[in-house]
């Protein structure tokens, strides 16, 4: 399995981002609100009593919160050490059956998931479609799926003038990238977006470059802000995935056969799409 593992086409990737996530304080870095907001239209009613299972599962921030709507069995998957943060933070929590699994989820194959989910990964992996294969496949028939992913729609600004620097940069260390690169980058867009959210919600402020995201990420604090900055330049790969793409995945899934199929732009710059397997 470690073989494997250092074999991966996506380590170099894993391994930066568990300096990230290695690097937070206890506890997860996303409010019960942007959980829930990211898992629509998934509920607590389709997890409670069921089996899940969370592909790149970092640090367990989502998971911590996951936990808390009962399934009967949680598992994570994650290929970097990121996963010792994962344990320690899911140690905290009430529910007693869950698993953290240190393996590349394009590979993964456990037991069936009633409920498979994978957030904000599959446009960080060398070939996003295994990823999305892997969701599919660790799925059960009759069970659900659901993912998020960067949208290509809506980024310009950030495909233009974010991406770019990272990709200078992403092989610097990571303190370096995180206190002198993503602190002042990302300082004007906290003012803008705290600006946003202080004006009428009036019609033509809709045209400002990511005007609907800017008023979801302005709930938070600084700190947030620049732990999505430093995710966004601390990784080697980033893929931002049109929604025809998104469209033929669900189309071809290698003889599996799905059924309600959905999706969902969100916050005018990211995609959340799932649906159920039956065959």
């Amino acid at each position: 399995m470690a073989e494997k593992i250092l074999q991966s086409k996506d380590k170099k990737t894993a391994d930066a981002f568990a300096t990230s996530w290695n690097n937070l304080p206890l506890g997860s870095v996303y409010t019960k609100e942007q959980f829930e907001d990211w898992m629509v239209p998934l509920s607590k009613n389709d997890v409670r009593g069921k089996r899940v299972l969370e592909l790149g599962c970092g640090n367990g921030s989502l998971m911590v919160h996951m936990a808390n709507w009962q399934p009967a069995y949680l598992e994570g998957v994650d290929l970097g050490d990121s996963v010792a943060s994962a344990e320690k933070n899911l140690s905290f929590v009430k529910l007693k059956n869950w698993k953290i699994t240190k393996n590349d989820l394009t590979t993964f194959s456990g037991n069936s998931f009633d409920v498979v989910y994978c957030i904000g990964v599959l446009h960080h992996l060398k070939d996003p479609k295994t990823g999305f294969d892997a969701i599919v496949r660790n799925t059960k028939l009759g069970g659900k799926f659901h993912a998020w992913v960067y949208a290509r729609e809506g980024n310009g600004v950030i495909i233009y003038i974010v991406d770019p620097i990272r990709k200078v940069v992403s092989g610097l260390p990571w303190w370096f990238i995180k206190y002198c690169i993503a602190t002042p980058l990302v300082t004007p867009f906290f003012f803008y977006a705290k600006l946003l959210y202080s004006l009428p919600r009036l019609s033509f402020l809709k045209k400002f470059p990511l005007y609907d995201y800017s008023l979801w990420i302005a709930k938070r604090e600084f700190s947030f802000f620049r732990h999505v900055a430093f995710d966004q330049l601390v990784t080697p790969q980033t893929t931002y995935i049109q929604k025809e793409t998104i469209e033929s995945w669900l189309k071809n899934t290698n003889e599996m056969k799905l059924r309600n199929p959905y999706i969902i732009m969100r916050n005018g710059n990211s995609w959340k799409f799932g649906g159920e397997r039956v065959g």
